[in-house]
């Protein structure tokens, strides 16, 4: 399953085959996320940072563009996830940086990864022991198989204006053009939707039903015949729509990861306001 809740979690650790991962992230400050690490953690918890583990900083496109497969799966085994393993992921975002390993593990040929509901939030709000060591796994092997035809990029999407169904994940005011904390042009690309990632979860960062989920993309347009897109600001929470209409059995849309930041630095053309706009000329 591609969730776990807190207390499946609690009753698995220390078996050998499991893997926890800790992937929290803040877009404010890169760092924050490897200081709380340091500082508590899911007991035998290693710790995966989006910008030095999960991307190639500076290589682009985009703010986190995917790291080669190769160096991803050297990475992993360095850490000491084999194949072999089950690894469950959590953050402090009710998923939406999680999902990004997800993904890329997915991507590898690696279906033995879940995400915690409702991640450290639940985890801490039951009273579920934490502890500051850092683990010292031994190094693994690592052999996967890599999934192609997941992602799409800017020149094939641009393409695909008014041919595919395009979600926003990012939220409402960034989609809409009022606000811009990190790229360099304000709105989104033109068709989009607005299909802001947190509106996948409840109010306590829990995932909705699958039936909740199923409708809520459906009443987007996606999950039919209809090819399917989803973007963010870089790549991560985009994955977040990915993980949640997989948990609503619709078919995975593809992901864009050099996202908006991408795009706009391309300066391709863009639209503002809360309505998906026309396909430009």
């Amino acid at each position: 399953m591609p969730l776990v809740n807190v207390d499946q979690l609690a009753g698995r650790l220390g078996e050998r085959q499991l893997r926890v991962v800790d992937t929290r992230w803040y877009l404010a400050d890169v760092e924050q996320g490897r200081r709380e690490y340091l500082t508590s953690h899911i007991p035998g918890a290693i710790f995966l940072d989006i910008e030095g583990d999960l991307s190639t900083p500076g290589a682009g496109p985009g703010r986190h563009p995917l790291p080669e497969w190769n160096d991803f799966t050297d990475l992993l085994g360095a850490r000491g996830i084999g194949q072999g393993h089950e690894v469950i992921i959590y953050d402090a975002a009710d998923g939406s940086i999680a999902a990004r390993l997800w993904w890329m593990l997915r991507q590898v040929g690696h279906e033995a990864v879940s995400v915690l509901n409702g991640g450290w939030a639940a985890w801490t709000g039951a009273g579920m022991p934490i502890e500051r060591e850092v683990p010292r796994l031994p190094a693994a092997e690592f052999r996967g198989t890599f999934r192609p035809g997941a992602s799409i990029d800017r020149y094939d999407l641009r393409a695909s204006l008014g041919k595919a169904v395009i979600l926003d994940a990012r939220a409402p005011e960034r989609y809409e053009g009022t606000t811009e904390p990190v790229d360099p042009i304000a709105g989104h690309i033109p068709t989009a939707v607005s299909a802001f990632h947190g509106g996948n979860v409840e109010s306590d960062g829990r995932f909705k039903s699958p039936t909740e989920l199923r409708a809520r993309f459906e009443a987007l347009g996606a999950g039919g015949a209809v090819p399917t897109v989803t973007y963010c600001g870089s790549g991560v929470t985009s994955c977040h729509n990915i993980l949640a209409m997989h948990i609503a059995g619709l078919p995975e849309p593809l992901l864009y990861p050099g996202s908006w930041s991408d795009w706009s630095t391309e300066r391709y053309p863009v639209a503002t306001g809360p309505e998906p706009g026309e396909v430009p000329a």
